[in-house]
């Protein structure tokens, strides 16, 4: 109860404000991570530059196509790129890993161009690759032309699509990792010592609860910043593009979420959720499970109905894992979640029991 009074209050307070939270940016949104259900959003598929935000799928591909401990050579076209760099020299080496780390906390152009080279031979191809990556992902209005975000015609992405980089990005371990890391340190050739890298994310330090992922900023597209927090079960992400004071911005848009919502479990992962009849089995039970939790945001003013659409009863030969069905949650009439229900075990068929069910049957039918 208390926190949907909290939830109702901070509503209220935004309607006497007279504007709503993300439009200091020219584009903004705010997902939970694992549904991937849309919590703000304004202006979210304006087709924009974004600048460094960019390196998040640039490391999202490394990650997916390269090893960390591949050798990665900084060649004439990373040596020297403009902008923020880690400062490699020509034919220098690292290994992948270290160079995502100069990509993500440095920010370093450099690595970027490095990157792509290895992981796709030519600067051109990795982009290629990164488009047609982003396409995968869902995004509609996304085009890669640089690995690092620096200002080019027809290189641009939306707030929506970069949160669906982002959450596919988040889903991997080393990525986390790496995004959340406030500082750490590469090897440094020809120096006594390493370099030393300082994320430039603000929130890591200043915002409870952040986790993530990267910022960018050229005079084109402004300050831009993908970002991410988690508190208790609920995560969330975001995305601010073209905003003068994008980490006030992105905190306020996340004391929304997180004032505002609240991630609702009625099933978990493999707890039954009804027992079903079988003819003709070995069993005459089998259980429908949740194949994985039945779990979605709702906002703290509000509850999620539930429907469960299952047969009333089965005939044997029912593998394990098999689909039985489905339990969902609507809000305001919309499905928020469908996760598939499945049978805990299989369910072979009794030739001899079945034959003398179908006699008894057809006794007790007068036949």
């Amino acid at each position: 109860m208390k926190r949907m009074l909290a939830g109702l209050f901070f509503a209220l307070i935004l309607l006497y404000n007279g504007s709503a939270l993300g439009e200091g940016a020219r584009s903004a949104i705010l997902i939970e991570a694992e549904t991937g259900r849309v919590l703000y959003e304004h202006n979210a598929h304006e087709a924009l530059p974004m600048a460094s935000t960019t390196k998040v799928m640039t490391a999202l591909l490394a990650l997916e196509k390269g090893n960390l401990s591949d050798t990665v050579t900084a060649g004439p076209n990373a040596f020297g790129v403009p902008g923020t760099s880690i400062y490699l020299s020509l034919g220098e080496q690292l290994t992948l890993e270290e160079m995502l780390y100069g990509l993500m906390l440095a920010s370093g152009n450099d690595a970027a161009v490095a990157i792509a080279e290895h992981i796709g031979g030519t600067v051109a191809d990795f982009c290629r690759m990164m488009t047609e990556r982003a396409a995968e992902l869902g995004c509609e209005n996304t085009v890669f032309l640089t690995p690092h975000g620096l200002p080019g015609s027809g290189h641009h992405t939306t707030a929506w699509d970069l949160a669906l980089i982002a959450r596919e990005a988040m889903k991997n371990p080393v990525f986390r990792e790496i995004v959340g890391t406030q500082r750490a340190s590469i090897p440094w050739a020809g120096h006594d010592y390493d370099r030393v890298l300082t994320n430039k994310n603000k929130l890591l330090s200043s915002y409870p609860g952040a986790v993530g992922i990267k910022t960018g900023y050229t005079k084109a597209a402004g300050r831009c910043l993908v970002f991410a927090a988690q508190r208790d079960d609920l995560k969330l992400i975001g995305a601010v593009l073209n905003c003068p004071d994008w980490f006030d911005e992105a905190a306020a848009l996340l004391d929304r979420g997180f004032d505002g919502w609240q991630m609702v479990t009625l099933y978990s992962a493999g707890e039954t959720v009804r027992e079903i009849p079988v003819s003709g089995g070995r069993a005459e039970t089998v259980r429908a499970v949740a194949q994985r939790d039945v779990a979605a945001p709702v906002s703290v003013s509000a509850w999620p109905d539930l429907l469960i659409e299952l047969p009333d009863n089965l005939t044997a030969g029912i593998q394990a894992g098999q689909r039985l069905g489905s339990a969902s949650l609507i809000d305001g009439g919309e499905i928020i979640v469908s996760v598939p229900l499945v049978a805990d075990r299989a369910v072979e068929e009794n030739a001899f029991r079945y034959r003398l069910e179908r006699i008894l049957t057809r006794w007790a039918a007068g036949e």
